[in-house]
């Protein structure tokens, strides 16, 4: 790696990436007008400053045209592509259209968060699983990488893998929001470049507002991307402190409930699961360990849930941050592990005997069976 962030003008925000400003304190970008005549290379908006060392957090709502604008020029360059995705939210955390985006240019794919997975579940089936995860949804990567960017595992193989694929070339970093996308780019710096300035990172979406550029050793640049926004993730709705509870810190530790049919589970105030008919057989939950699950008969839960909705039913602790519930059914044929996976949230390991469950969420959030990852 080459040195610390930069961007053509020394007045951006090595953190985030957008433009300093001194006239509205309310807008992106914004310095105290005496800091900002004071501003170096390495200078950082006020918003970042609060998020490094007082774990504040001011979202800001970019304009979704943005990032397609950004995508589409990715495809008139030459470039190695780079998307990192959250193996915890593989199909949450992918770019829709990734192929068309990205023209011509190779795919490099950084699985992140390995880390998550318990440790006996081996990684070399993991890898496949993405690989055959990836080509479902059109695209045909000419590597995969797993990694933990937190834990700083297989991240010399990612550099490795950057360095292999470029060829000479630039890097475009992209990813949806909260995949761990600058947090990975700051332990290459830290590991492999001079250790300058890093990259603002945070728990919350939408950190990076603008793309910031790092130089190579070659003279090429490696651009890091703002995370794309996905509305139909429940990581995208809650706020803060909500997010902390139901983003993994750790090792995930499976809950198994054995469920008779007419049951209810609740995840926090989130999601509700009803298995409505089939034989009593295991549902393995792979959802954060601090989020709450309460189980409850069928017969009680829309009446559990009009009391305590926000109450003992959370995250989150303001329901009304979230769109109305609707529900969606699903049928399990049986005799084969599947996954009902709740975009932003987790994924539950069902299929053992036939079923047919109800899943009610916000309206918009997107949830699916898929081929089971474990």
């Amino acid at each position: 790696m080459g040195g610390s962030p930069v961007r053509e003008s020394a007045l951006y925000c090595v953190g985030c990436g957008v433009p300093l400003q001194a006239a509205d304190p309310k807008q992106p970008g914004y310095v105290p007008e005496k800091v900002l005549a004071e501003a170096e290379q390495d200078a950082v908006c006020q918003r970042c400053f609060r998020i490094r060392h007082y774990n504040e957090v001011a979202p800001v709502v970019q304009d979704p045209g943005y990032y397609e604008d950004l995508l589409q020029r990715i495809a008139d360059t030459d470039s190695l592509v780079v998307q990192v995705v959250d193996l915890f939210d593989f199909d949450g955390s992918w770019i829709p259209d990734l192929p068309r985006w990205i023209g011509e240019n190779p795919l490099l794919l950084i699985a992140n968060k390995i880390d998550l997975f318990p440790r006996s579940v081996r990684h070399g089936r993991i890898r496949e699983w993405v690989r055959r995860s990836a080509e479902r949804l059109g695209a045909n990567p000419v590597d995969i990488v797993l990694c933990s960017a937190a834990k700083g595992i297989y991240i010399r193989e990612v550099m490795a893998a950057i360095e292999r694929y470029r060829q000479g070339r630039d890097v475009y970093v992209v990813g949806v929001t909260n995949v761990g996308k600058s947090t990975l780019i700051n332990r290459l710096l830290h590991d492999f470049g001079d250790g300058g300035q890093p990259i603002t990172t945070s728990p919350y979406p939408g950190t990076t507002l603008d793309t910031i550029r790092i130089p190579l050793e070659d003279g090429r640049t490696l651009i890091d991307t703002p995370g794309i926004v996905r509305k139909d993730r429940l990581s995208e709705w809650v706020s803060p402190a909500d997010l902390k509870v139901i983003v993994p810190k750790g090792t995930i530790n499976p809950r198994v409930y054995q469920l008779n049919d007419r049951q209810t589970l609740f995840l926090g105030g989130l999601a509700r699961v009803d298995f409505i008919k089939g034989p009593r057989q295991p549902f393995v939950l792979y959802v954060s360990n601090a989020l709450y699950i309460h189980r409850t008969k069928y017969e009680k839960a829309d009446e559990i849930q009009r009391a305590h909705l926000g109450e003992l039913l959370t995250p989150p602790e303001d329901p009304s941050v979230l769109p109305p519930w609707r529900k969606q059914r699903f049928h399990i044929a049986g005799g084969g592990k599947q996954d009902l996976v709740i975009a932003g949230l987790g994924w539950i390991a069902v299929g053992k005997e036939a079923a047919d469950i109800e899943v009610w969420v916000p309206e918009g959030i997107q949830v699916e069976l898929r081929p089971s990852v474990i």
